[in-house]
């Protein structure tokens, strides 16, 4: 199989995976089409060291949340505390759990949130996660713990009477 057929191949199997974890990173559709992209055409430029790496799933998903990182340091793109993002709504059995709980990850820090799509949408460990991001292991279960915390008081039914975030 040449080159382009594996790449075309891993493509066809992951994007939608790849896609669904850029949009948690960062909440905008058409971000996280850019982020696919750039993290896509990054792993076709390397492919041949890709393919040979131990999981090229790890390996495309570090490039994918350092593509994430790049993107945010355009001072373009840097992402502003109650930024709205246009995206369909939830339909169906369960929609409003669905839209609080995307209301309730969009507000967090983007450390935390990081952490959280990392450990809890990838089933990283806490060693992996620390290993994506560059960052201690301390760091990822502090940082995974303020956000849990965060995420358990924003769902709580009196939350918005209280007035949000703690």
């Amino acid at each position: 199989m040449s080159k382009d057929e594996e790449f075309t191949a891993y493509v066809r199997e992951r994007r939608a995976h790849l896609y669904r974890a850029a949009y948690l990173l960062c909440g905008d559709e058409h971000r996280a089409e850019d982020i696919v992209q750039l993290t896509l055409s990054k792993v076709y430029s390397a492919w041949r060291k890709v393919r040979k790496a131990d999981s090229v799933d790890a390996y495309v998903r570090r490039m994918l949340v350092n593509s994430h990182l790049d993107e945010g340091r355009r001072p373009w793109r840097r992402e502003r505390v109650g930024d709205v993002v246009d995206r369909p709504a939830p339909t169906g059995p369960g929609a409003e759990d669905v839209d609080e709980l995307w209301t309730a990850l969009r507000a967090l820090p983007v450390g935390q949130r990081r952490v959280v799509v990392l450990r809890h949408y990838w089933g990283l460990s806490v060693e992996e996660t620390a290993a994506d991001l560059g960052i201690s292991a301390g760091t990822v279960k502090s940082q995974t713990s303020v956000a849990l915390a965060n995420l358990r008081h924003a769902l709580r039914p009196d939350h918005a009477a209280r007035g949000g975030w703690r």
